[in-house]
């Protein structure tokens, strides 16, 4: 592919920087603004290229030496920003979530990006999937790339995290699951492709990860979801119960609720007087949901699609609080949400630019931003996570 030196200006979501050449935007991977840099060019889109950083020239003041062994150029997809100092990544971030907000959601937000931990930006995740090469080897991704790195020592994880997994010949193509939980046990999962269906192998520990928030314990399977940060579950119940403010006898609508973290919050709040209906299309995590909150007669999991739950309430909810994938809830959950006259939403959101498209079709319905923050979720990555107070 082509090779270019460019000079790199401002951070673009996903990752990259911005540059040009030729009057061509080009989005350059593993580079800082001001920085001038080499690149190869690896995707062509026409009005647009794809490059990534072979050899920097000038490099920013911002530069450090890379936090993640395995990622970078030739190296594993985890960590795209483990060359950055944390502080001014963070920055980076910043700006980005900015950006998109005011670009797609009419709204000027100029805060800082929190840090989810005190602990540092390391060592921090509790859950990850490998995959398995035709060699038996289990290994990450390169960055959209069938290609797997085998070393496993990616900056996110714990010490011992992987440990002798690398010492074992899996089934090629085979999906290996790890989660340490909140006891500090691992546990291992092997998914394998049999005929239509896949099929799931426990070969250590129980299958099911202990998790913790309040006064609530989830045995989550290693295939289900839970959030992959190990204080991001405590940080983000804590937020809910600040700023949904449930009480009692309130009804209270959990969406995308996955296990029933924020349920649990809500269900202690609003007592057996009020009401919590809890919707997850995943059956895996409504089970977890249905078991941990079994004692909580307030409670309703439902295990559908959040547009047809909402299509088919007919009550009114004091309070939503919604968690959805990184695309986001969309045009017509919003919608449904606005018809049922919901006063006050918390709205959780993975990805920068969807999160900001929806806090658009919030204000188009009428609500205000009441609060925005915005934290790293994700150190050593781009990814964010954005949480937003919505009342009207």
């Amino acid at each position: 592919m082509e090779q270019l030196t460019l000079s790199v200006g401002a951070p673009a979501n996903g990752g990259s920087c911005v540059a040009r050449h030729d009057g061509r935007v080009v989005f350059v991977r593993y580079a800082l603004p001001g920085e001038q840099v080499r690149v190869r060019v690896t995707a062509d889109r026409g009005s647009y290229w794809h490059a990534e950083t072979i050899e920097v020239l000038q490099p920013s003041a911002d530069r450090t030496a890379s936090l993640c062994p395995i990622a970078g150029v030739d190296g594993a997809g985890c960590c795209d920003l483990a060359f950055v100092e944390p502080a001014a990544a963070r920055a980076l971030k910043a700006e980005v979530v900015s950006n998109q907000l005011g670009r797609l959601g009419n709204y000027q937000w100029s805060d800082e990006v929190q840090p989810l931990s005190p602990t540092g930006v390391t060592g921090w995740r509790t859950r990850i999937r490998l995959d398995v090469g035709p060699d038996g080897r289990p290994g990450f991704h390169r960055y959209r790339s069938d290609e797997l790195v085998a070393d496993l020592n990616c900056g996110q994880l714990p010490a011992r995290m992987t440990d002798g997994l690398t010492d074992i010949g899996w089934a090629p193509g085979a999906h290996l699951h790890v989660v340490v939980d909140d006891d500090g046990r691992r546990h291992v999962a092997r998914t394998v492709r049999q005929g239509r269906r896949n099929m799931t192998e426990v070969v250590e520990g129980s299958g099911q990860g202990v998790q913790r928030a309040g006064r609530h314990s989830w045995r989550v399977p290693v295939t289900g979801f839970w959030q992959a940060h190990r204080d991001a579950a405590r940080t983000y119940s804590d937020l809910v119960s600040e700023w949904a403010q449930p009480d009692r006898g309130m009804t209270a609508w959990d969406l995308y609720g996955g296990a029933g973290l924020f349920a649990a919050v809500l269900a202690d709040a609003v007592g057996e007087s009020g009401q919590v209906v809890t919707v997850d299309s995943s059956r895996t995590a409504s089970r977890a949901a249905r078991a941990t909150l079994a004692d909580l007669p307030q409670v309703r999991v439902v295990s559908d699609s959040v547009r047809r739950a909402l299509t088919a309430q007919r009550g009114r909810a004091d309070v939503a609080v919604l968690d959805p994938p990184r695309g986001g809830a969309g045009r017509e959950v919003i919608d449904l949400l606005a018809a049922a006259d919901v006063p006050r939403i918390v709205h959780i959101g993975c990805e920068a630019a969807s999160f900001a498209r929806d806090i658009g079709l919030y204000q188009s319905h009428g609500y205000t931003v009441g609060k925005l923050s915005v934290f790293d979720s994700f150190p050593l990555t781009h990814h964010i996570e954005c949480v937003a107070l919505l009342t009207r």
